[in-house]
């Protein structure tokens, strides 16, 4: 059915408009979250950069609506439902991507909240690793989509799955470390936010290898 989806997207049809909604809010994401890490690994974000973001932000939640609202007027044309369960699908990755843009939001906002400054250690080296992990699936997803590239995909989620077991693991370390209570709260919820952006990509990789009824089930052994 994705392949599908991935013709109709290419057309000049409301669809196809659709698509092109959709791959906007993946770019959108996409340069939110790298802008984020840069806020949360380098220096406090200027007003400017600040500002960006939540520009971004405002833009991918305004492309869901669009999208959502598209979907609705299209169903409700005679004739059109056969496109239900393509819409389902797009509805369901559409909402995954405007969590994204939410999480990379959260994660710019970290160290304003803790008032902490990251130390230079083995645990931040992990997560700053973690950071390049997440970055270049998200360098590759767009790609993978677009071209409905069913083995990449398989191979990113087995990728992403290891990238999430390092999040928890680095969870733990965190925990029997001997930081500050700001420290641990801003490296804490530096990898969570990390750990959910893996996982909304992970969510939007699952469309093109699951059926739709297991959407997200990417932790499936199949």
């Amino acid at each position: 059915m994705f392949r599908e989806l991935i013709s109709i997207f290419r057309g000049d049809n409301p669809l196809g408009r659709m698509g092109d909604n959709f791959a906007k809010m993946l770019g959108l994401t996409r340069d939110q979250t790298i802008r984020a890490g840069q806020i949360f690994f380098s220096k406090p974000p200027s007003p400017e950069e600040r500002t960006q973001i939540y520009k971004q932000d405002v833009k991918v939640n305004k492309l869901e609506r669009k999208i959502r609202k598209q979907v609705i007027a299209h169903l409700s044309v005679a004739g059109n439902s056969a496109d239900v369960p393509y819409s389902l699908l797009l509805m369901s990755l559409v909402k995954d991507v405007e969590r994204i843009g939410d999480y990379a939001k959260n994660l710019a906002e970290t160290l304003d909240v803790s008032g902490a400054i990251l130390p230079d250690d083995d645990t931040v080296a992990e997560l700053r690793e973690i950071r390049d992990g997440i970055e270049g699936t998200f360098e590759a997803v767009a790609e993978v989509f677009a071209q409905s590239d069913e083995e990449e995909a398989v191979a990113l989620i087995r990728q992403g799955r290891d990238v999430s077991h390092r999040c928890d693991a680095l969870i733990d370390r965190i925990a029997k470390s001997d930081y500050d209570a700001a420290t641990t709260v801003a490296v804490t919820l530096g990898t969570r936010f990390y750990k959910r952006i893996g996982a909304h990509l992970l969510n939007i990789l699952s469309g093109v290898v699951m059926p739709l009824h297991k959407l997200d089930y990417y932790d499936e052994k199949v």
